[in-house]
């Protein structure tokens, strides 16, 4: 059996802001295809690290490379090959489902014919058709969450980053949701995620769990479960993330 291929490989990131050290020794690997939970408690590191992956902050030290490109001299190639999403901003509510689709495709570089035919299949297996000139603002909230998905990968990229993708969605939505990004791990894409929602991570394949700028825990979910003699993922996140104090 062949090794996986590696598309995120960090070693020994440092991220300081003065005396802060953010991310503390981080070595992870991300591999092709798939899920990859990211969680940690608000201020434990997670979007620095995500920052500095995407090619936007440049890391204190450390070796890191994303799809295969060096962070510190190829970040502009880099951002070609990754898409993002976040639950705060992923489209703009004044312009039309076409409107977004359109000026996305652009920013990814894709020709203008191109992303007409990519649009159009877009909205055909979305089932936006209709809602094709609606302004975003109009479309309930699970509907925007499935199309930014959609949209973040346009341009096919290797990798796709999800900062909080589902916050405030339903749980039948959320559901929909991840049967989307299963198909498109199914078909090669990296997801890398973070989350809030524990029964979300253990829909991943793998988990990585920080708490003061380190990584805590990392592997599979099953396997966290049973190393922490836990029975869900939120116990393993809540003796991690927030250990008892000892008297």
């Amino acid at each position: 059996m062949s090794e996986r291929e590696i598309v995120i490989r960090v070693r020994n990131l440092v991220k300081k802001f003065g005396n802060f050290t953010a991310n503390d020794n981080l070595c992870f690997d991300v591999y092709k295809g798939e899920v990859f939970g990211f969680l940690g408690a608000n201020g434990a590191g997670k979007t620095t690290a995500i920052r500095i992956l995407c090619g936007l902050m440049a890391p204190t030290s450390g070796e890191i490379s994303v799809a295969g490109f060096d962070i510190y001299r190829e970040t502009e190639k880099i951002k070609r090959h990754i898409g993002y999403m976040s639950q705060k901003f992923s489209l703009y509510e004044d312009l039309t489902v076409y409107e977004n689709i359109r000026f996305y495709g652009g920013i990814y570089g894709l020709r203008r014919k191109e992303i007409a035919k990519r649009a159009d299949a877009l909205l055909v297996r979305l089932g936006f058709s209709e809602v094709r000139n609606s302004l975003i603002k109009s479309l309930p909230l699970g509907w925007k969450q499935k199309l930014a998905f959609s949209i973040a990968i346009l341009h096919r990229p290797d990798i796709v980053f999800l900062d909080e993708p589902t916050g405030g969605v339903d749980p039948i939505t959320r559901r929909q949701f991840w049967d989307m990004i299963y198909e498109s791990a199914s078909e090669g894409l990296t997801v890398f995620v973070t989350t809030h929602y524990m029964d979300e991570a253990e829909y991943c394949d793998r988990v990585s769990i920080m708490a003061d700028g380190r990584i805590e825990a990392l592997d599979t979910p099953l396997n966290l479960i049973k190393y922490y003699n836990a029975s869900t993922m939120d116990e393993v996140f809540v003796k991690i993330a927030r250990p008892v104090q000892q008297l």
